[in-house]
């Protein structure tokens, strides 16, 4: 019962520094937009360097929080589930998109048919 009490009081505490860190981020992105306007006078390689390389580490900080965390997790197993898709081959690909076309083509041509039959009948009650 004490270690999960004391993974939880970890957690509770990454929780507290977590909200400092978000802080940290948010501080220097309004560090970028207002410098980038404040020095519209620097050359634009410069102020592009420096919003990059303040957007970068407020990523990287943002990264260590618990969010971030789960973030990476999320993008690491979504890269294992990619990898364990059986692709379609070229031939699969090429049929099923005849097939799909053929039957857009028919659908559209019944809706064309639909739409002037109607189009007749009301020309006709309207005189």
């Amino acid at each position: 019962m004490k270690p999960s009490s004391v993974k939880h009081g970890a957690e509770v505490q990454q929780t507290r520094h977590d909200g400092l860190k978000w802080a940290a981020v948010v501080a220097l992105l309004v560090v970028a937009v207002v410098g980038n306007t404040y020095f519209a006078d620097i050359g634009l390689l410069y102020r592009v360097l420096g919003v990059v390389v303040l957007c970068a580490l407020a990523g990287l900080i943002a990264l260590t929080t618990t969010k971030g965390r789960d973030l990476v997790e999320l993008a690491i197993s979504a890269k294992k589930e990619i990898q364990r898709v059986v692709w379609p081959t070229r031939p699969e690909t090429i049929q099923t998109t005849a097939i799909v076309l053929v039957a857009v083509l028919v659908v559209g041509l019944m809706l064309w048919l639909i739409d002037t039959l109607l189009g007749w009948a009301m020309s006709g009650v309207i005189g």
